[in-house]
């Protein structure tokens, strides 16, 4: 496994090319020679993008151990050109991409909103605020997010005061997307116009912190949100580093794995070297589980009877006829084999 170094420079956006060029030194520790260490825990991935990830990522993710996620509506990477993409986009985080979770028994819950980028694109803006309320009411949808900044827009602005309305009338916390470029700032402005909105900093779960933002973000009494992400968010020996220094208290760690390179393990993985580093079972525990259903199980929407004790696979089961067994395909193939039959 490649590791970030400890260096806590600013770190750029992994949307965009950075002028930061400098190609980090990492060294490599053996992800299966550490992996026992986490036998036996559980894990929730509070932020996690599967419509983007194969099928190969939901088996290791469940062998690993995380046995719930939530999926929050984003940027899928190009702008989208009408509302219908939207429309699909939103069925799909409470439809198939549930269903296919539940077939690798992972349970999947998600966060529905408008992201910051697509928020500069005014009118197809004003028609997306029109639908978003058919979506946040359903089974399952435990937030609204990710919401905020990118680069720090009168439009962005506006759709996240415009959102953040939203959240308080349907009662459901808010899941902020923190700007990659001039981050502290960004954090600050976020934070503030929340309060601003009236609503409680226990509702809301502030993502994509580093050193810089972190002291602020906890003694506001929000949630601090990290995603670990090779090269330009989090490494995890810096999570490491933070949770020594700040405790397990309201501090959750998330993946944020998506269409770029990116790691739907972040969080076994960092599971792992905190326990190397020493820290308990309990705090990570805490950082790894327990804090993301705390603070997104104010929607009402999360029940841990339903993943705590494993979550039953169904490969009966379909969603509108149609099945991931593809042609009667086997649940899970030899991938030692060369032969694929």
């Amino acid at each position: 496994m490649c590791l970030n170094t400890n260096d806590i420079a600013p770190n750029p956006s992994h949307f965009e090319d950075s002028e930061e060029t400098a190609t980090p030194a990492h060294r490599d520790i053996a992800w299966n020679d550490y992996k026992d260490l986490i036998k036996g825990m559980r894990f929730f991935d509070p932020h996690i993008h599967m419509v983007s990830r194969t099928t190969d990522d939901y088996q290791a993710m469940h062998q690993a151990g995380i046995v719930a996620l939530i999926e929050p509506a984003f940027w899928v990477g190009q702008p989208r050109t009408g509302l219908s993409s939207f429309k699909d986009y939103y069925s799909s985080l409470v439809g198939w991409e549930r269903f296919r979770s539940s077939q690798f028994g992972i349970k999947h819950y998600c966060t529905m909103g408008l992201n910051s980028r697509e928020a500069n694109n005014e009118p197809l803006a004003e028609q997306v605020m029109e639908i978003l309320p058919l979506y946040i009411y359903k089974e399952g949808v435990v937030g609204v997010g990710e919401i905020g900044f990118d680069d720090q827009t009168p439009a962005e602005e506006k759709y996240y005061r415009l959102q953040l309305e939203l959240a308080k009338k349907a009662k459901l916390p808010v899941q902020i997307h923190t700007p990659h470029r001039d981050k502290k700032k960004g954090t600050e402005r976020s934070m503030a116009i929340a309060l601003e909105h009236g609503i409680d900093p226990s509702w809301v779960i502030v993502d994509h912190n580093n050193e810089e933002t972190v002291k602020s973000v906890l003694d506001k009494g929000f949630w601090a949100a990290f995603t670990i992400y090779p090269f330009t968010k989090m490494g995890n020996e810096r999570m490491v580093k933070v949770v020594e220094q700040y405790g397990p208290e309201r501090i959750m760690v998330n993946s944020a794995a998506d269409w770029g390179i990116s790691d739907p393990l972040a969080i076994p993985k960092t599971a792992a070297l905190m326990k190397m580093r020493g820290i308990s079972d309990e705090t990570i525990r805490l950082v790894t589980y327990q804090n993301a259903i705390d603070a997104f199980g104010k929607s009402g929407q999360i029940d841990v009877t339903d993943f705590e004790s494993g979550y039953a696979i169904d490969h009966t089961e379909k969603f509108h006829g149609n099945s991931i067994l593809r042609g009667g395909q086997q649940p899970v193939p030899a991938k030692d084999s060369l032969v694929i039959n």
